[in-house]
């Protein structure tokens, strides 16, 4: 099958979209797929490319993606009402079926209004970014953008892929699409496995020394709890005192706010901001660390809580990071965002620790059992055909 998967950025330093586009295309490849990827230009191209080529190290099939770009669309009304030019054309005529990820950005509703004139099977992805929590963000804006070319893109799609129950919820009540199927995302195992040795990343950042830590792992944004683990690291360390935290990730305007905190609780002296890390170096982190933690505002679908799971590490999130099934699997920790209740769950995974690593095996048994990239890939092989065989092909 001819796949055409259409995105704003592939830099991984704008987050988790970037990656599972990344991801999901090899897993299409190894399939037997032809897949190219389409996204616009780069203002930073440089440093995006050096971004990608560390992300994608190691993901299996991606060498073999085509990739191809479009300048990026300027200007309030360009926005507002893009037009396919002849690249996205071109490109959508040669595929059998669209992926398009995100909502917002003027390429994806370029290549939405190509497929509809060519009558070409679209699946639109919104990662999250048609739940109520973000719509609730600059709302006047969406609100117009969904009653221009946004909307008839999110409308005019064959089937939208939800990662969670939760994010079906929220395109059911939004009356977005008659037709919404849920697939998760997923992980390599033959990415992780075998783990890294432990003690590598203790290697690698000798500071650390033989003390426990904790570990935060994504993009260092306001809404992702950084203030809250704060707060809970504070309060561990006084019946911990060897306790670390190591925040990993790129900057998305949470880092001064952070180091600021750190001055005022008097801990920054036990926190290391090492930056963003990829591949095998994340993994090695996550293998080493007394526990993962993403106290987050809110969550489509966290590959690092997944990828946290698969390598065997005690996970402790929010109710709003919308993976109850660690809880139902009793695989993991879900607590109210509060620096009071992390703590108090930081606490617990320090001082039972095998109570902890009990749970953490039933997350990579919940791992291998339901979020690998093969089985997200045959899932949606199966929605492509099946939009695919409902589509009267063009001329």
């Amino acid at each position: 099958m001819q796949i055409l998967h259409v995105i704003g950025s592939l830099d991984p330093a704008q987050g988790g979209p970037s990656s599972v586009a990344v991801a999901i295309t090899g897993a299409q490849i190894l399939r037997g797929d032809s897949v190219t990827v389409l996204s616009q230009a780069e203002s930073d191209l440089a440093r995006a490319e050096a971004g990608l080529t560390k992300a994608s190290a190691g993901i299996p099939g991606f060498e073999r993606v085509q990739r191809c770009t479009v300048p990026a669309i300027t200007g309030k009304l360009a926005m507002l009402w893009p037009k396919p030019d002849a690249t996205v054309r071109q490109l959508v005529r040669a595929a059998d079926v669209l992926h398009i990820h995100g909502a917002w950005e003027p390429v994806l509703a370029q290549a939405a209004q190509a497929a509809a004139e060519l009558g070409k099977p679209t699946v639109l992805t919104p990662h999250g970014m048609l739940d109520t929590w973000a719509l609730a963000r600059k709302p006047l804006k969406k609100k117009i953008a969904l009653n221009l070319a946004y909307g008839r893109m999110i409308r005019g799609a064959g089937a939208i892929q939800a990662l969670s129950e939760h994010e079906r919820e929220c395109i059911v009540a939004g009356k977005f699409n008659r037709r919404t199927e849920i697939v998760p995302n997923g992980v390599f195992l033959e990415q992780i496995d075998p783990l890294p040795a432990r003690g590598a990343f203790r290697a690698a950042h000798p500071e650390l020394g033989q003390d426990p830590y904790v570990l935060f792992l994504a993009r260092l944004h306001p809404g992702k709890g950084l203030s809250i683990i704060a707060e809970a690291v504070a309060e561990a360390l006084r019946s911990y005192p060897a306790l670390r935290w190591v925040v990993a990730g790129p900057d998305h305007g949470a880092q001064q706010a952070l180091v600021l905190q750190l001055a005022r609780l008097g801990i920054a002296e036990r926190v290391h901001l090492v930056g963003p890390i990829y591949d095998r170096a994340k993994f090695a982190a996550m293998v080493d660390a007394a526990c993962f933690m993403l106290p987050s505002e809110h969550e489509g679908f966290s590959m690092s809580i997944v990828e946290a799971m698969a390598c065997g590490v005690p996970v402790i999130i929010s109710p709003e990071c919308h993976f109850s099934q660690l809880a139902a699997s009793d695989a993991g920790l879900i607590v109210p965002r509060t620096g009071a209740a992390n703590a108090q769950a930081l606490i617990s995974v320090l001082r039972n620790p095998h109570e902890a690593a009990t749970r953490a095996s039933r997350a990579r048994r919940l791992v291998e059992e339901r979020y690998t990239w093969s089985a997200v890939a045959s899932q949606l092989g199966a929605l492509y055909k099946s939009l695919a065989a409902g589509r009267a092909r063009p001329t």
